[in-house]
C-alpha cells in the first residue's frame, strides 16, 4: 500500500500562502512603477505656467554690490527666470543686456579681453555696448535693459517698450 502525500501546503492561522505574498509582492512593485512614472508627469504638468507668470511679472532687479563692479567686467544675474549680464565698462558707461542668445536661446557670456558677448553654442557674436549682432547665426540683437547706479547696488529695469 502506498501513502498519499498532500503536495498543497496548508497555511496554518498567520501565515501567508504563496500565491498571496506574490500578489503583494507584484501590487508593490506596480505601484512603485506607478509612482516612478507618474512623478515627472505631475511635475511637468504642476505649475509651469504660474512659474512662467511670476517670472514675466518682473520688472526690475537689484544687482547688490553691482556698483563695484570693475571697469571691464561683467556679472551675470537673474532678470525674472532669464539670465542676464551686467557690464560695467572702461568708457564707465553701464550696459545691461538678456543673455539669452537670440539664436536658439543659449546662454551667452561676455568676454571682456575680446570686449565682445560670445555665444558659445554656434559662435554668435555680439556688441557689449549695444547687444546688436555682430556676427554668427544670431538673428536679432540681445534685448537691451535701463541701467540705474545706486549707492546700494545697481537698479536694472525692462524697458516698457523692450520684449524679452
Amino acid at each position: 500500500m502506498k501513502k498519499e502525500y498532500n503536495h498543497k501546503a496548508v497555511p496554518t492561522e498567520g501565515e501567508m500562502t504563496r500565491g498571496a505574498f506574490l500578489k503583494a509582492a507584484a501590487g508593490g512593485v506596480g505601484l512603485c512603477y506607478a509612482a516612478a512614472a507618474g512623478y515627472p508627469i505631475y511635475r511637468y504638468l504642476s505649475s509651469p505656467i504660474e512659474k512662467v507668470e511670476s517670472a514675466a511679472t518682473v520688472s526690475e532687479v537689484t544687482v547688490p554690490d553691482g556698483q563695484k563692479l570693475a571697469k571691464g567686467e561683467a556679472k551675470m544675474f537673474k532678470f525674472g527666470a532669464k539670465p542676464a549680464m551686467l557690464i560695467h565698462h572702461q568708457d564707465d558707461s553701464w550696459v545691461a543686456l538678456i543673455a539669452v542668445c537670440t539664436h536658439l536661446g543659449c546662454t551667452a557670456q561676455y568676454e571682456s579681453a575680446k570686449n565682445r558677448i560670445f555665444c558659445a553654442c554656434h559662435g554668435g557674436v555680439y556688441d557689449p555696448k549695444t547687444g546688436g549682432n555682430v556676427s554668427g547665426p544670431p538673428p536679432r540683437p540681445l534685448t537691451r535693459l535701463e541701467v540705474k547706479v545706486t549707492a546700494d547696488g545697481v537698479v536694472v529695469t525692462q524697458n516698457p517698450t523692450a520684449k524679452t
